[in-house]
């Protein structure tokens, strides 16, 4: 499958062994962040039995932050994923134009191209 692309005076083209990287980088970022959640489950539950002093309540708050990102990002590789099996992988789920490649390459999970997710991120 091949997606060819025009994004301003510029033509980008997923190949198919683009998309083939894009899918490993995918997964291998599934099973890192599948990993980071195991340490950081397994560390609170160690830091939970032990006394709560302020260093390790510090250290456990840390943990929970580190989780809630990696279940984040987790998600969004799952959803890229589920994009890719449905055929509606590279496009901007906003104005529903073709994201870049280079993006795509950096962010293989991206959901916006690079406009919409400056709007974004300047609306917060």
């Amino acid at each position: 499958m091949v997606n060819d692309r025009i994004i301003g005076d510029r033509r980008t083209t997923l190949s198919a062994e683009d998309l083939a990287a894009l899918r490993e980088s995918l997964h291998e970022q599934r099973l890192f962040r599948q990993e980071q959640l195991q340490q950081t489950a397994a560390a609170v539950t160690t830091r939970g039995e032990s006394l709560l002093d302020r260093q390790t309540a510090s250290r456990t708050e840390v943990c929970v932050k580190l989780a809630a990102s990696a279940r984040m990002v987790l998600a969004d590789v799952e959803a890229a994923l589920a994009r890719m099996d449905e055929g509606r992988y590279g496009a901007c789920q906003l104005c529903r134009r073709p994201i870049d490649r280079e993006r795509l390459t950096i962010v293989p999970q991206a959901r916006y191209c690079g406009r919409c997710q400056q709007v974004r991120e300047a609306g917060r």
